[in-house]
């Protein structure tokens, strides 16, 4: 059975078919409704989230992996035509669409999800993963390649893996740049929902090996990536996993079976 539409869209309701300034208003009303503070439990399940566009929609996939260990489970993605404008600040109204039809098709819902973009790092403080995990009603992280809003002492980061500096917008720590591996450029951290920063952070740091990106991005970039160029919505996890190897990466281990419980103070 798969994951239920009520679990689904466990959070707030609204259509994407919106103008602009209605765009603006329903960022303003549901950021209200955001929990800055770790509200998670147990871990089992962390997914990935990315979107791609072609032809006039969007393409979304989502990567789940069991935690901690990071061995893939399932590939979801879901096609959707793309009606909202491009306007910097409100690209979650043309991803949102392909990314609720994508986590609808989960066969069991994440108990975490990292996704490509912004979340409180966000000049209305509501990015990609502070509105997706709102309305998912599930803890999420936004892992940016870039910084979008604010200031943050880049030259002062150290050049180790963990190392981090706190980005501020407006007097307030809204995220951080996250150095994931050694030498490589950071990355740009900020909660979503259920989540602090902290915790963000660390369970960001976890979900890294030994790429820039976590995992579970790295992987649903590459799903969609692939999808993009062969069309449809199907996509094994032994498929994918062979084309990131073929690719001369490393093996990406796919599960077997259910996946074991991870406390997130541990």
């Amino acid at each position: 059975m798969r994951w239920s539409h009520t679990r689904a869209m466990g959070g707030p309701h609204h259509s994407w078919s919106v103008s602009v300034a209605a765009a603006r208003a329903l960022q303003r009303r549901l950021r209200e409704h955001l929990i800055r503070e770790d509200a998670l439990g147990p871990l089992a399940v962390v997914a990935g989230a990315d979107v791609a566009f072609t032809g006039g929609e969007g393409v979304a996939a989502v990567v789940t992996l069991a935690f901690p260990a990071l061995t893939l489970r399932e590939v979801v993605a879901a096609r959707c035509p793309v009606t909202f404008p491009y306007v910097p600040g409100f690209l979650t109204f043309r991803e949102g669409p392909a990314l609720q039809a994508a986590f609808r098709r989960l066969r069991r819902p994440p108990d975490l999800v990292l996704f490509d973009g912004h979340g409180l790092a966000h000049p209305a403080r509501f990015g990609l993963a502070c509105h997706l995990g709102l309305l998912l009603d599930v803890p999420a992280i936004g892992c940016a390649k870039s910084l979008l809003t604010g200031e943050v002492a880049i030259g002062r980061l150290g050049r180790r893996r963990g190392a981090r500096r706190v980005i501020r917008a407006d007097g307030e720590v809204v995220g951080a740049a996250l150095r994931t591996a050694d030498g490589v450029r950071p990355i740009f951290v900020s909660a979503g929902h259920r989540l602090s920063l902290p915790t963000a952070l660390r369970l960001t740091l976890h979900c890294c090996r030994g790429y820039r990106v976590p995992e579970p991005i790295r992987l649903a970039d590459a799903a969609v990536a692939l999808l993009k160029r062969r069309g449809g919505t199907t996509l094994p996890p032994e498929d994918l996993a062979r084309l990131l190897r073929r690719r001369g990466g490393r093996r990406i281990p796919v599960a077997a079976t259910s996946p074991g419980r991870y406390s997130p103070a541990s």
